[in-house]
């Protein structure tokens, strides 16, 4: 591939079509109108992977340390997505949500949450084991707080917008297998299908591959993404649950525990548990894809997190084979429940950045390099942030052309 100087096809080429990457798309035309945006995106529609896979919350930003990106995008993010659901007419509802401890050991959890509520800017109230009634007459716990401030939305209805909205030109079911980057000059994608895309600036968005995005440019990620899988059920009894349910989270890991959410369409997802994926899309136990698990493998951080984490993953395996394990995991909020209550359904891939060192990115990530920023890790809560990530991103983009 040779870029020629003024040769281009677009000014900015975002790599990847889900939620974050078509809300830069939508803020670059925003605060720059008449820049040409490309998106190339290798599923034959918007938010087919961790957008479309998710619970639907939108997340208060309670469980984030204050200050931190993840903190500040999603206490802002919340706010600005039901704003933009409510414009554009896309099913949303603030329903608030119970964080319940079912242990006295998580107490000191819960009450640290009130604190950190606090600093955060959102408002919690206090519940004692009579008051989660209340709010969810079959629940049970010694305590709890309510969120008011969390909700539900169909984000991949909200990405399908961003993508209308940014008057972006958009290419589905074009996979990047090769990039050339000239500082100097631009960048260059060479698709599957034998085609060349120039742009000045490249936006990596690209998820579950955002870290092999970043090495064809040439740019060393220093993180590798590992796979998590996520597996859900639904519940047969959906009266069983009002709205929103979660247990108290572990601080060591970045996933919220198995709960109960009330969906826009009245169904109630129960899940997730975290499992290791063997593919980047490895949505079940069958799908192993040799090159994804060998670089996972051979990354140092992973067999890291095995180590240091291995009787909390030995748990999330149980319950990922044993539907009585995931049963009783549910049970311990929901006491009424039974195997028979839970039917599967579709499960998710979080795609979790991992250090060399086997730390669990906990913030979201965005690197840039010569002509390219890189968002590297956005899983959860980026649905919910995703318009002031991509604010933030467009900036990093624009600024470089």
């Amino acid at each position: 591939m040779v870029l020629v100087r003024l040769a281009y096809d677009c000014d900015v080429l975002v790599i990847g079509g889900g939620i974050v990457g078509l809300s830069t798309a939508y803020a670059i035309t925003r605060a720059a109108p008449g820049t040409r945006v490309t998106v190339l995106e290798k599923e034959p529609g918007p938010a087919r992977h961790q957008t479309g896979r998710n619970s639907g919350v939108i997340h208060s930003g309670i469980y984030y340390r204050p200050g931190s990106l993840k903190a500040r995008y999603a206490v802002r993010g919340a706010a600005e997505m039901v704003k933009f659901c409510a414009e554009y007419g896309i099913a949303h509802s603030v329903t608030g949500k119970l964080i319940v401890a079912t242990d006295r050991s998580e107490l000191p959890r819960l009450h640290a949450l009130v604190q950190r509520g606090r600093e955060n800017g959102i408002p919690v109230r206090e519940l004692c084991a009579s008051q989660i009634m209340e709010y969810e007459p079959e629940v049970r716990g010694l305590a709890a707080i309510h969120v008011g401030t969390t909700g539900i939305c169909d984000f991949v209805a909200v990405a399908r917008q961003l993508a209308h909205g940014s008057g972006a030109e958009i290419h589905y079911g074009t996979r990047v297998v090769r990039i050339d980057r000239r500082p100097e000059l631009g960048v260059a994608a060479l698709t599957a299908a034998g085609d060349v895309v120039r742009g000045r600036v490249l936006v990596n968005c690209a998820g579950l591959y955002s870290d092999e995005i970043a090495r064809l440019t040439g740019d060393d990620p220093d993180v590798q993404i590992v796979p998590f899988r996520g597996e859900y059920y639904e519940l047969a009894r959906p009266e069983l649950v009002r709205g929103l349910v979660y247990p108290v989270p572990d601080p060591a890991f970045p996933f919220l525990g198995v709960h109960l959410t009330r969906g826009i369409d009245g169904g109630v997802h129960v899940g997730p548990n975290a499992v290791p994926a063997l593919a980047r899309e490895g949505y079940g136990w069958g799908t192993v894809r040799w090159r994804e698990l060998g670089s996972t493998l051979t990354w140092p951080g992973s067999w890291r997190i095995a180590r240091r984490h291995w009787r909390y993953g030995a748990g999330e395996l149980r319950r990922s084979l044993s539907k009585a394990a995931f049963t009783d995991a549910v049970g311990r909020l929901l006491p009424g429940v039974s195997e028979a209550d839970l039917v599967p359904t579709a499960a998710g891939v979080r795609a979790q950045a991992v250090l060399r060192d086997g730390t669990l990115v906990d913030d979201f990530l965005i690197r840039e390099g010569a002509r390219t920023v890189h968002v590297l890790n956005a899983p959860s809560p980026a649905a919910t942030a995703s318009l002031p990530i991509g604010r933030e991103v467009a900036r990093r983009a624009l600024s470089g052309l």
